[in-house]
């Protein structure tokens, strides 16, 4: 009989999952910038620089565009070049 009850138990662990409840396992995105065949950040590229801004002007977070750390702060100081240089 336990084994049985063993089974139950996971099956209800499947019937919870949810659209609604916090999930447990997030998948990593690699990120765009880096890796083969990736675009070179640079300021004078302002294609590649708008699609990292909001509508606003703002520098979107690296945890909605999944861009890495080091390519995040290239992207950012790119940005700031553009800025002063009137070319965004």
């Amino acid at each position: 009989m336990k084994k049985k009850n063993k089974k139950k138990s996971r099956q209800s662990n499947f019937a919870k999952l949810s659209i609604f409840q916090p999930q447990k396992y997030k998948f990593k995105r690699s990120c765009p910038l880096s890796g083969k065949g990736a675009p070179i950040i640079n300021y004078k590229n302002i294609k590649l620089l708008k699609k990292y801004m909001s509508e606003n002007g703002k520098i979107m977070p690296s945890r909605i565009t999944s861009v890495s750390q080091k390519k995040q702060r290239e992207l950012s100081l790119s940005i700031k070049r553009a800025r002063n240089l009137a070319l965004i």
